[in-house]
């Protein structure tokens, strides 16, 4: 949950000065919008929450419980939600708990306020036996019985492994941390940074390794035994410089400010060392393992072991994302291969082959029989597609799907059968290329099945066992429906929920309007959605607002229904997203636009799809045309009034990483590349500030903890030193995005004041007038 200061200071630094009609005829109007009143503000910044309350039954994506054969999903009716559990085999749906002696529960116990249609948790775990429910609650978990309601708490820890860029363990030396072997008969210790080997009688005592040192520590969290207890292996890490950010929050609870302190490691800072180690347990070695694989790590995997002892695998994701590999150790001889590998002359996406809210990633691997077989994730042909490897070899058998379209998700491998269960976008002619869609194969790429042939955007859950899956989907103009099939046949055994909108649309509620156009090449579709104008009428015309994300980690427009609306669009404008080259989810050539190039931000791609919008809709007015964005959104939203200034006039931009060399390591060295070269200042909204054209606001959070806040103070700097005008508006205690009110109000009187020509209605008078309005009652 963020927080926010109880003041938000808004900073005008040399603010363009003028009249409403002088602004209006600079921009083009032609005074034909009507004259807003405070009413019509107020309708923007409540709308969301009076369409909340106007749907019935629309359900959540689903998870399945440990232990049980059954799911739960959480539905929102009347803006009350309520999480349902459906038994499988039966088919009984009922309540999955008693929401509300739980909230009475959490209240007692964390001296919170909860509602019980309103719990502030999405997904939960229950206990095999099945009394108990834990789920978290900003880095906390809780665990309450589900008899008599009792909660405890807990503050989250690191996990077990975690060796990465923003984080390196600390040296420790507690010998009553022990790791034990799988046959019970020894013990394992760290000791003056070194790894130290205990029968279980306590008569052997020995050091492993000798070549521990405050800087140049083993981990203990690392220690891996193998399956037979012959070998042990663990991670040797060498720290990297620890650059940390200093925060200073003005506005607490308390008289005085609060200082922290965060690690926030930056492109081109030097990365912690972590280097495999195996040791011998009979011969009371260690195993030297050769680093020429994995000399220059960005990251290195968990060391996992193979079932039968022979050796072991980690994943090597080398500096500048340009080489993945998976490394395979020999127990006997230590000696390292290369099993499989992808090399890009751009990127390799390295995240995990999941959906989640912005997409998905590009790795996956599956071991089938103890590694003799690998299912692997590639790009090699220019899609994202599935592979099946010799895991002895490393060789290639055979491409298991192929085509130009990609693989999404995968949801279920059964290694008996030999099938595997994944979701996939791209693959239907004539339907968006963004809808997903669920299909089952075969490790010989035969017998490609659809499970879900409705055109519209599916999300799919299989049970643990693989019996079973639920299938939610929509589409922005449908309304979400939940199915659950069995696996072996398809077979089609509940309609779980339907979400019934028959209250929203009457009061004004209208879906989006899809719209396509042909990108920079002439060839390619650019996809988009038209938020329209409240009573909307096609014989007037509407000034357009885009909405733009343009971050290279996935594909942002809307393609599942959703009741939000664009504020704007009750202030009679036209509010639009798109999703231009460099975006993920397409092929690679497409997504490939945005290495060393994230000025780029499709703006060629949205410019033309603009264009062609206008000549198709004549209500579509892109004399003055309006961008906004946060965190990428936010660069890419300065960047328009820099390197797109003809097009673009009017920007608010909040919390934008306005050079890629000030924000976070791993997301900018991924798109930007490594070593830093002199691409990240072409693309820097700082280095390139002289440019501005047009009207800019720019919106910044005090406490920021995922971009540096300096981003956008050194982007001000720039432009008073350039002598532009702009407005800016610091809202203290508040963390990334700086939610609320305030700040979507400002937006609002920004794009009312520059695109329309209107003084904004006096907010403080409204007040004033309420104010009065309460006294004399």
């Amino acid at each position: 949950m963020f927080k926010i200061g109880a003041l938000a200071l808004a900073v005008f630094i040399q603010g363009a000065s003028g009249s409403a009609t002088a602004r209006a005829l600079a921009n083009g109007s032609n005074g034909a919008h009507p004259p807003l009143a405070l009413s019509d503000l107020e309708r923007a910044l409540t709308i969301n929450d009076r369409y909340r309350g106007l749907t019935v039954n629309v359900p959540e994506g689903p998870f399945w419980l440990n232990g049980a054969n059954a799911f739960v999903y959480r539905r929102t009716t009347h803006g009350e939600q309520q999480f349902m559990r459906v038994d499988a085999a039966t088919g009984l749906k009922r309540a999955a708990f008693d929401q509300a002696r739980l909230a009475a529960a959490l209240n007692e116990a964390s001296h919170k306020s909860y509602q019980a249609g309103d719990l502030p948790f999405e997904r939960f775990e229950l206990t095999e036996d099945g009394r108990r429910l834990d789920f978290l609650i900003e880095q906390v978990r809780w665990s309450c019985d589900v008899a008599s309601y009792a909660c405890t708490s807990a503050k989250l820890t690191a996990p077990d492994f975690q060796l990465s860029h923003h984080y390196t363990p600390p040296a420790e030396n507690n010998p009553d941390q022990r790791s034990v072997s799988p046959d019970g008969k020894w013990i394992v210790y760290i000791k003056n940074y070194n790894v130290f080997l205990r029968s279980k009688d306590g008569l052997q005592d020995v050091a492993l390794s000798r070549d521990g040192s405050e800087g140049n520590y083993y981990v203990f969290s690392t220690l891996s035994w193998s399956p037979d207890s012959r070998h042990l292996a663990a991670y040797r890490v060498r720290p990297g410089f620890k650059r940390e950010l200093h925060y200073l929050d003005s506005s607490t609870d308390q008289l005085q400010r609060e200082y922290s302190t965060m690690v926030y490691p930056k492109p081109g800072d030097v990365l912690p060392l972590p280097q495999p180690v195996l040791f011998d347990i009979a011969g009371r070695r260690q195993i030297v393992i050769d680093n020429a694989l994995f000399s220059n790590p960005f990251e290195l995997s968990a060391l996992q072991w193979w079932a039968d002892g022979r050796g072991l695998t980690f994943e090597y994701n080398q500096r500048g994302h340009q080489l993945y590999r998976l490394v395979e150790v020999d127990a006997a001889t230590g000696r390292a291969r290369s099993l499989i590998e992808e090399t890009s002359t751009t990127f390799v996406d390295y995240q995990p082959l999941v959906m989640n809210q912005h997409g998905t990633g590009k790795i996956f691997r599956y071991d089938v029989d103890d590694g003799k077989e690998i299912i692997w994730a590639s790009e090699r042909d220019g899609h994202e597609h599935l592979y099946l490897f010799d895991g002895q070899t490393g060789a290639l058998k055979n491409q298991i799907t192929f085509g130009e379209w990609v693989v999404r998700a995968v949801n279920h491998v059964d290694p008996v059968k030999r099938q595997i269960w994944f979701e996939a976008s791209g693959m239907n002619p004539g339907e968006d290329p963004y809808f997903v869609h669920a299909y089952r194969i075969g490790f010989d790429g035969e017998g490609l099945t659809e499970l879900t042939p409705e055109p519209a955007n599916h999300h799919v859950e299989f049970s643990p066992d693989g019996r079973y899956y639920v299938d939610l989907w929509s589409r922005i103009d449908l309304p979400p429906r939940m199915m659950l099939y069995r696996a072996i046949d398809n077979a089609k055994l509940m309609q779980v929920e339907t979400a019934d909108m028959s209250e929203l649309v009457p009061a004004g509620w209208q879906p989006p309007l899809s719209f396509h156009a042909k990108g920079r090449d002439g060839k390619t579709d650019i996809l988009g959605v038209i938020h329209l104008p409240a009573n909307f009428d096609p014989k007037k015309k509407y000034p357009v607002v885009e909405n733009i994300y343009a971050g290279p980690q996935g594909s942002f427009v809307p393609k599942s229904f959703s009741r939000r609306t664009e504020p704007l669009t009750q202030l009679g404008f036209v509010v639009v997203q798109i999703d231009g080259m460099g975006t993920n989810n397409r092929s690679r050539a497409f997504h490939d636009v945005a290495w060393k190039n994230l000025k780029d931000a499709g703006f060629p791609d949205r410019i033309l799809w603009h264009k062609a919008a206008a000549a198709r809709y004549p209500w579509y007015d892109i004399s003055n045309v309006g961008i906004f964005g946060w965190s990428a959104g936010g660069q890419s939203a300065v960047g328009a009034l820099l390197f797109h200034p003809d097009f673009y006039k009017v920007a608010v931009a909040n919390s934008g990483s306005y050079d890629n060399r000030i924000d976070k390591i791993w997301w900018n060295e991924k798109w930007m590349g490594w070593p830093v070269g002199i691409e990240y200042s072409q693309s820097s909204a700082i280095d390139n500030a002289y440019r501005l054209r047009g009207k800019l606001m720019i919106v910044v959070s005090e406490m920021d903890h995922n971009v540096d806040p300096s981003s956008s103070l050194q982007l001000a700097d720039r432009l008073i030193k350039a002598g532009k005008d702009f407005d800016m508006v610091y809202v203290p205690g508040a963390d990334h995005g700086a939610p609320g009110i305030y700040t979507e109000r400002k937006l609002l009187d920004f794009f009312v004041r520059n695109i329309l020509g209107q003084t904004p209605p006096d907010w403080d008078a409204k007040r004033t007038e309420l104010q009065k309005s309460k006294s004399s009652r």
